[in-house]
């Protein structure tokens, strides 16, 4: 119990970090996702284009990679030229990648609706943002619970890769205790934390499902 007390105050710095970068990106990435979704579907062919190949982009390369590229190679980009520090380069990259997820998570719930409900709302006079705002985007908001749940619990788990730009994250304290003290325990610990943040996300997610589900019947 006693070596417990000592390594926790440096897990649950770390865990700081770890849930900095999940706020942070959830908070950024899903109303970015959103607008890429209605981009994706608009009628202009170019902006859709645009927007599909960036989701092809994000989606095809790993997370890693992406993170390496914008802390390591953005400097030497003339247009750029300004190398972003560890949290700021994380929180970027992270963006980026999880806000092509969502995007396409937010791409089927809309499409998923029936076209007879546009025509509905166009013939009582809604414009198209009134309508996906009144009418499509609650319903969306619904349908998607259950991929939006699974991509979340996701991106807790990826947090773990800013672990390679040397910040001090929930992985990194518990590696660093490990190879100081030759014990594994750390790393139960930080099993545990991770165990207990995808534990308070799908129960939360759960409850909003069930929530929607009452409503419905």
């Amino acid at each position: 119990m006693n070596y417990l007390a000592d390594i926790l105050p440096p897990l649950l710095q770390g865990s700081g970090v770890t849930l900095q970068v999940f706020l942070i990106t959830l908070v950024l990435a899903v109303p970015l996702g959103l607008g890429l979704a209605l981009l994706r579907i608009s009628r202009f062919r170019f902006l859709s284009g645009l927007v599909n190949g960036y989701i092809w982009l994000m989606r095809g390369t790993p997370l890693m990679l992406q993170m390496l590229f914008i802390y390591f190679a953005l400097p030497f980009i003339p247009v750029i030229g300004v190398r972003l520090p560890d949290f700021p380069s994380a929180i970027l990259a992270f963006v980026l990648n999880y806000s092509a997820y969502f995007a396409e998570i937010f791409r089927a719930g809309i499409q998923s609706i029936d076209r007879g409900q546009y025509e509905g709302a166009q013939v009582l006079g809604l414009s198209y943002p009134q309508t996906m705002r009144r009418i499509v985007l609650p319903q969306v908001l619904k349908r998607i619970l259950p991929p939006m749940s699974n991509e979340t619990i996701t991106l807790v788990k990826d947090t773990s890769l800013i672990y390679v730009l040397a910040m001090n994250d929930l992985l990194r304290a518990a590696r660093g205790i490990v190879q100081r003290d030759f014990t594994t325990m750390p790393f139960v610990v930080a099993a545990a934390f991770y165990l207990f943040m995808t534990l308070v996300l799908t129960y939360g997610f759960q409850r909003l499902e069930k929530k929607y589900a009452v409503y419905d019947e």
